[in-house]
């Protein structure tokens, strides 16, 4: 696994962005998509996939690590900075320049890879104060009921009909979308609901986590005109509509066509690593602290994203994230590349 140092390097595309609008330089603020859909796909190809694992007798020590905890840690006060600077940046900009556009799909892209995927890491972690990290992130991009619906309904039920975040066989991207964000956003109400009734608690009551996220959104949705304007409002709407789309277009790859088998009385088998699909690409498992080590993470969901491993059996993406994600844009091109692994997964798996 490797040292924790590089996986600090993903902050520097962000300072460069952040460069980009001290600067007011727009080649900087490019930067962002350029290497996420050109550079890294790129590197992935030629740098190659790494399938080391951690030592057994070594996770702890990775577990406890101050340096790889920082790395999520530190990015929360990280993309607060960010937006902050984004909002107070773009309130004298008009909404129809380039300029503001650049920034608002650039920070959306940010916050959708990095601050996103650190969310999902953190929301699955026990602590309360890493979990409230989490919130904080997903609030920021007016998705906070993921870590409700990703923990408890997402991990629950992958690969059935019963999961509005796994795509089916067959269906593209564009289908899959408004699926997953509608059927997440009411599976998030129905599991609060549940979990308020087993605690005897009001639909009102404080602990809806549900209300408090709508009510906390809201509340940034209104400080952002109140302050910034009407461009601080649609910064704030388009940064975290891109955060979204990347967020989906992930969940959209990360277990397409897979399923679990029922039996006789109708419960599904154990989620094994090869109900996911896999990818040990370095560069984007640097770029996105191994989430698309994503077999692991669905075996044992508890296992931090330090010591996740490579599992041989599991069925594997043929590049890395950047560049299956533009693939999943082209459903043509999707379904000839994906339709026949798939085929290929469910006569050994089916």
């Amino acid at each position: 696994m490797p040292h924790f140092g590089w996986y600090f390097l993903t902050y520097l595309i962000p300072l460069v962005f952040i460069a980009g609008m001290i600067t007011e330089n727009l080649v900087l603020i490019w930067l962002v998509p350029v290497w996420m859909f050109i550079l890294t796909p790129l590197l992935d190809h030629f740098r190659g996939v790494a399938t080391g694992n951690v030592e057994p007798e070594q996770e702890n020590n990775y577990t406890r690590s101050i340096g790889y905890n920082a790395v999520v840690w530190l990015w929360v006060p990280f993309q607060t900075l960010l937006l902050l600077l984004g909002l107070i940046h773009v309130s004298d900009l008009p909404i129809a320049s380039l300029h503001f556009l650049a920034l608002a799909i650039s920070a959306g892209l940010i916050t959708g890879a990095i601050g996103i995927t650190w969310a999902h890491e953190l929301c699955h972690r026990t602590n309360k104060i890493e979990r409230a990290f989490a919130e904080i992130l997903l609030c920021q991009v007016l998705y906070a009921h993921f870590a409700i619906e990703h923990v408890y309904g997402h991990h629950r039920n992958v690969a059935t009909p019963l999961d509005p975040a796994t795509s089916r066989y067959g269906q593209s991207f564009y289908r899959f979308l408004p699926q997953t964000v509608l059927g997440s956003f009411l599976s998030a109400w129905q599991i609060e609901n549940r979990q308020l009734e087993k605690k005897r608690k009001s639909f009102f009551s404080f602990e809806n986590r549900m209300l408090r996220y709508m009510a906390i959104q809201t509340l940034m949705l209104v400080v952002s005109f109140l302050l910034f304007g009407v461009s601080g409002l649609v910064f704030l709407i388009i940064q975290s509509i891109i955060a979204v789309l990347l967020l989906e277009l992930i969940n959209y790859l990360e277990h397409y066509g897979l399923v679990r088998q029922q039996n006789s009385e109708g419960r599904y088998e154990r989620v094994q690593p090869w109900h996911s699909w896999n990818s040990s690409n370095i560069i984007s498992n640097l770029s996105l602290i191994n989430l698309a080590r994503h077999s692991d993470h669905h075996f044992i969901a508890s296992r931090p994203y330090q010591i996740l491993r490579h599992f041989d059996e599991a069925p594997q993406l043929p590049s890395g994230y950047s560049a299956m994600l533009m693939l999943a844009l082209c459903p043509p091109l999707w379904f000839r590349i994906m339709n026949p692994r798939v085929k290929a997964w469910r006569q050994i798996y089916l």
